[in-house]
């Protein structure tokens, strides 16, 4: 739960960055407090990965006290200096590998207290456009604005899918200092916010200095790469494209993965004309193979038209396509996209072989797990279809590899129906319910 001192300096924070819409703020730094590294070390996941220096949250804790007092004393006085994040690498979907920079405990502590202050006062700024990695703003939000802006009358049926190349290691370090500037000079805070930037990246034992990008993994990370993309992209939308515009149109944007819908195909084609110009001027490349525009009318609008363009599209996970409600009317459907189904059953294969000796009490309650937190996100409306298909996928996957516990552990399938009914593993189950 959040201290009251700390929500109160919050509050002070966020009402006079509303009320003082231009303003810098000159003073941040004296808000930390010991109260408020407190929470900042609460806010921590304790058990995540080791930065270079190979200290854990559990080795940080045995002494909270003094290492709290004296980050507290080092980050005020200047002397607090930013260890290289350690870089690792994750599969993506299409098969590459996402780079991620991974800061010491401490350093995680000492960004999520700087967050902290700078969060009230962007969360006045930030559009409704904008859904990631925000308080109280999650990505069914964006979903949901999607399938209202497509299903209304004069909807927006040309959607244009954006996807900057590297974003994260492209921002340029001296047009966010800029950006920056608009909002923040506390000396303290900019200083931490440039010591992290220039703090270098720690890989294979060879230690090298970027002159752009803020590393995906760092706490702050994702709060820099919002205050970026809402003046590159966000308030430009909003002031000078949409009104310039024939018709409706709309922004969706997740952190760096966004969409534009579109009334009007003339429309979409002009913002896809100068967008990359306008990304451009910021140091900032649209994906020449994963930015198109699709045509995303009902089957009924496009009777008749020739056109080569996609037709269906993926947005946060979700395949994007016309399909008919049960009276027959056509609706948009929102399904798994099949990388991600891919991922999650891959997963699920490799916990099967990983924990096939364990007992079966263990097995059954990690394969719930799993499932329910696929349910967790990709329970929506329209979508049980695709749900079914999971835990039907993961039976056969914990068959074939109870079968495999040893040379005779032959698992028959009528063995393996009265052992799922002895652990039956969860239906599956709409969580978000999109009207």
């Amino acid at each position: 739960m959040k201290p009251a001192s700390v929500s109160t300096k919050q509050e002070r924070i966020a009402k006079l960055a509303a009320g003082n819409p231009a303003m810098a703020f000159t003073s941040l730094n004296h808000y930390l407090d010991a109260e408020w590294l407190r929470y900042a070390y609460e806010c921590t996941r304790k058990d995540g990965a080791v930065g270079v220096d190979g200290q854990t949250g559990q080795e940080y804790a045995a002494n909270l006290e003094q290492n709290l007092q004296s980050l507290m004393d080092r980050l005020k006085s200047g002397r607090y200096r930013a260890l290289p994040v350690r870089r690792h690498y994750i599969d993506k979907s299409d098969g590459g590998k996402r780079a991620l920079g991974i800061p010491s405990f401490e350093e995680k502590v000492a960004q999520r207290a700087i967050a902290m202050l700078l969060e009230p006062i962007y969360e006045q700024d930030f559009r409704d456009c904008s859904f990631g990695f925000r308080p109280a703003r999650n990505a069914h939000q964006a979903l949901q604005v999607i399938r209202r802006g497509i299903m209304e009358r004069r909807g927006g049926r040309w959607v244009l899918e954006v996807d900057v190349r590297k974003y994260f290691d492209s921002i340029d370090h001296a047009k966010l200092r800029e950006l920056l500037s608009r909002r923040v000079t506390d000396g303290v805070v900019r200083r931490l916010i440039d010591k992290w930037l220039k703090a270098g990246v720690m890989e294979r034992g060879q230690l090298s200095y970027p002159g752009t990008g803020t590393p995906q993994g760092g706490v702050i990370s994702p709060l820099l790469s919002n205050v970026f993309l809402h003046y590159v992209l966000d308030e430009w939308f909003a002031e000078q494209v949409q009104p310039r515009l024939r018709g409706i149109s709309a922004l969706v944007r997740y952190c760096d993965d966004f969409v534009m819908l579109c009334a009007c195909r003339e429309d979409a084609e002009r913002v896809q004309e100068v967008l990359g110009k306008r990304l451009a001027k910021f140091g900032l490349e649209l994906h020449p193979e994963k930015t198109r525009l699709i045509d995303f009318r009902p089957p009924a609008e496009r009777a008749g038209a020739e056109t080569r363009l996609p037709r269906t599209f993926v947005f946060l996970g979700f395949l994007h396509v016309w399909g008919k409600s049960r009276k027959g009317n056509a609706a948009m459907w929102q399904r798994t996209a099949k990388d991600r189904l891919a991922r999650t059953l891959k997963a699920i294969n490799e916990r099967c072989r990983q924990m096939r000796s364990w007992p079966l009490a263990e097995q059954h309650r990690r394969l719930c797990w799993m499932l329910k937190g696929h349910f967790a996100y990709f329970g929506i409306s329209g979508n049980y279809e695709r749900l079914t298909s999971v835990v039907y996928q993961t039976r056969r996957l914990w068959r074939k590899w109870l079968s495999r516990r040893s040379r005779t552990s032959q698992v028959t399938w009528e063995q393996f129906l009265r052992l799922a009914a002895r652990y039956p593993l969860p239906a599956p189950r709409i969580v978000h319910r999109y009207i």
